[in-house]
């Protein structure tokens, strides 16, 4: 017979109910950027059309192709009749303005990406690492699930509507926390407010870095298909957190629910430490062995990330089918740990015994046996 068996590890009584924390984004992810984890999700794992957001993963594929040796900050790429009629003047979408025939250096190439949106720069840039447009999009998508990016499919390197180009919010603000680990030298740029070419000076579209002094990135979507959308970046007191979000109606809208967002990020959702790997954390019960308990301990560091109004409702329980028949032995992952507070997915952490726990002989086990048939504990 299956017995269910829960303990209550803990629980922090709250004076009152914990409320739910709500966006009016179609997507929306709240990710700290030192431990990975998710402290808020609206929709977070869904696929969506990510729009210019999906240059983050073209200029990380020239920030990887820069550090292998490929393209150097000096190089002068050729702009081709594709990349200028497909993304520049000619387009009537976001353009660095380059002419058709010429020549563009990389740097400029990458500042006009972060601080203009240059579909044109996205292009040439495509074009000299891969070849064409859409061998560089086979690429993105090889390494954003090389990086763990399950979400992505790209179908070019401009974010251009199209049904085959999907990032969920989740996989975007794990990208966002790449380029900032990794490039330190390149996400300095997201800051920079406006870049000059050619004679034509543009201004940095993110609108959180007019209005947060905490924010310096990362970089705005939109179309028709995906609505307003941004992904930025900002630390408070040592603490760094990435906002991601889609589907505002307006710019204006966008500017007001970023900054919302971005504040609650920074003061409103806190990490709860459950515990460390190896940590014990409570036992189950076992049948038929030498011993009528076994200690667990976690396998993992266990944290999770909340509305600080909810953490006076967090719960964790330890849940195992039980009594457990012995033998068990240490390392055995027989139970979990299950973690739950309002407006938060519940989380799972295995958990291991803690030790090794042999079976009762052949006496013990029919002394057993008789007890249960007579009902003596």
């Amino acid at each position: 017979m299956r017995a269910l068996i829960v303990f209550c590890l803990f629980t922090f009584a709250s004076l009152a109910q914990a409320q739910d924390f709500q966006t009016s984004a179609s997507h929306a992810v709240i990710l700290d950027y030192e431990t990975g984890e998710v402290l808020f999700n609206h929709n977070g794992d869904e696929p969506m059309p990510p729009a210019s957001m999906s240059k983050l993963m073209t200029l990380l594929m020239a920030f990887e192709a820069i550090e292998r040796g490929a393209l150097s900050l000096d190089d002068e790429l050729p702009v081709s009749e594709h990349a200028w009629r497909t993304g520049g003047a000619a387009s009537g979408s976001s353009t660095m303005f380059l002419e058709v025939h010429s020549r563009a250096r990389v740097d400029d190439l990458i500042r006009s990406i972060i601080v203009q949106s240059g579909n044109d720069a996205c292009i040439v840039l495509a074009e000299a690492i891969s070849g064409s447009e859409s061998a560089f999009a086979a690429d993105m998508t090889v390494r954003a699930r090389e990086l763990g990016l399950s979400s992505a499919r790209f179908a070019n390197s401009t974010g251009w509507p199209h049904p085959d180009q999907r990032i969920s919010a989740i996989d975007l603000a794990r990208l966002a926390a790449i380029i900032i680990r990794e490039y330190p030298e390149f996400y300095e740029i997201f800051d920079v407010r406006e870049f000059t070419y050619n004679g034509i000076r543009q201004f940095n579209r993110n609108p959180l870095l007019a209005t947060m002094d905490e924010v310096d990135g990362l970089k705005t979507g939109h179309t028709e298909e995906s609505g307003y959308g941004l992904v930025a970046s900002g630390e408070r007191d040592g603490a760094r957190r990435i906002v991601v979000y889609n589907g505002m109606e307006s710019e204006r809208a966008r500017a007001s629910e970023g900054e919302r967002l971005m504040r609650a990020a920074l003061a409103d959702f806190t990490l709860v430490e459950l515990g460390t790997a190896g940590d014990v954390v409570g036992e189950a019960d076992l049948f038929l062995g030498q011993a009528e308990t076994v200690a667990l301990r976690l396998t993992e560091d266990a944290r999770v990330g909340l509305h600080v109004r909810a953490r006076g409702d967090l719960q964790a329980e330890i849940v195992y089918d039980g009594p457990i028949a012995a033998p068990v032995a240490e390392g055995d992952v027989i139970a979990r740990l299950e973690v739950s507070a309002p407006g938060m997915e519940t989380r799972q952490f295995a958990l291991e015994a803690a030790g090794t726990v042999a079976k009762q002989g052949l006496i013990g086990r029919a002394l057993a046996g008789l007890g249960s048939l007579f009902g003596v504990n």
